[in-house]
C-alpha cells in the first residue's frame, strides 16, 4: 500500500512537473513572433541609429522580452538579446530591409480645416495640394516598409505645436512639413525650396531631398533657413518643402498635375533614403 502511495505520489509530481513546463512553453511561445521578412536586422537599441547584432531569417522565431516606440525587444537564437522594429517583423511585402524601412517617419500635410493656407489665383487652397503629396509619399515610404506616422490624414485642424509633438511621442527619425509657397503679388515667384531651422541633420535632409528634387519641371530655389514652428521646435531632423508658388499661374498647372505630384513624392523618397544611407 506505502510502495502505490509512493507511486502515486511520483505520478503526480511528475506531472506537475510536465504541466509546469508545458505552460512555460506556452507562454513562451505565444510571446513570440515569426519573421516574416528577409534578414530582419536585430539592432542593440530601439532605433535604427542603433548597431546592428544580427540577422533573422525569415521563417525564425523571435522570443518577446518587451516593447518601445514600435520597437520589440527579443531574444535571438536563445543567447543574443536586441530589438527589432516590429512593424517589419510580420511584413511579407517587404523583400529586403533596408535602413529607411526602419525608419518612423512623421508627414506633416500643411494647413487643413479652418486653416485653408494660401490660395491660387481661382481660389484653390494650399491645404487640398498638402495633403495629396503627403498621402502620396506616405504610400511610396510604406512600400519600402517604412513606419509612417500622419499629422492629419484628411482635411481637419491640427494646431501647429501638435505636429512636433508626434515626432518626439514616437520617437521619429525625420520629420517633413508639406506646404506651397504664396508671394505678395501673384505670378512674380516661381520654385520649390527646402526649408531647415537646426544645422546638422536637418540641414543635411534639407539637401539630400533637394538634390533629388533637382529634376522637377519648376526652378530649384535649393535649401534655406526657415524659422518654422513646426521644424524649429521640433526634436528630430526636420524640414519644411514648399513645392512650388501657388498663386503663380506656372506653378499651380503643375502643382495641379498628378505627374508632377507624383514626382515629387517619388523625389522625396528619394532623398529620404539618400539621406538614411549616408547617416544611420
Amino acid at each position: 500500500m506505502r510502495k502505490i502511495s509512493e507511486n502515486i505520489s511520483w505520478i503526480i509530481a511528475l506531472l506537475a512537473i510536465v504541466v509546469t513546463f508545458g505552460l512555460l512553453f506556452i507562454a513562451l511561445y505565444s510571446n513570440s513572433v515569426t519573421v516574416k521578412v528577409n534578414q530582419l536586422n536585430i539592432r542593440s537599441g530601439p532605433a535604427v541609429t542603433y548597431s546592428v547584432r544580427g540577422k533573422a531569417k525569415q521563417g525564425e522565431r523571435l522570443q518577446v522580452i518587451s516593447r518601445r516606440n514600435d520597437w520589440i525587444k527579443v531574444i535571438y537564437k536563445h543567447r543574443t538579446t536586441g530589438w527589432v522594429a516590429s512593424w517589419l517583423v510580420t511584413n511579407s511585402q517587404v523583400k529586403n530591409v533596408t535602413k529607411l524601412s526602419e525608419a518612423t517617419i512623421v508627414l506633416d500635410p500643411g494647413h487643413g480645416g479652418s486653416d485653408s493656407g494660401a490660395l491660387s489665383m481661382t481660389g484653390q487652397e494650399e491645404k487640398t495640394y498638402t495633403l495629396m503629396v503627403a498621402k502620396l509619399v506616405a504610400k511610396k515610404l510604406r512600400e519600402q516598409g517604412t513606419h509612417v506616422i500622419m499629422t492629419r490624414e484628411k482635411d481637419q485642424s491640427v494646431p501647429l505645436s501638435k505636429r512636433p509633438e508626434l515626432a518626439t511621442t514616437h520617437s521619429a527619425n525625420a520629420f517633413i512639413s508639406f506646404h506651397f509657397d504664396s508671394s505678395d503679388t501673384a505670378n512674380t515667384a516661381s520654385g520649390f525650396t527646402c526649408y531647415y531651422y537646426h544645422s546638422g541633420d536637418s540641414k543635411q535632409l534639407a539637401r539630400s531631398v533637394d538634390q533629388k528634387m533637382d529634376d522637377l519641371p519648376l526652378p530649384n530655389r535649393g535649401t534655406a533657413f526657415g524659422n518654422f514652428l513646426v521644424i524649429r521646435d521640433n526634436a528630430v531632423p526636420a524640414i519644411l518643402i514648399e513645392g512650388g508658388y501657388i498663386n503663380t499661374d506656372r506653378d499651380f498647372k503643375m502643382i495641379q498635375k498628378s505627374s508632377y505630384r507624383e514626382k515629387y513624392a517619388t523625389d522625396v523618397v528619394a532623398g529620404l533614403r539618400a539621406y538614411f544611407k549616408m547617416h544611420h
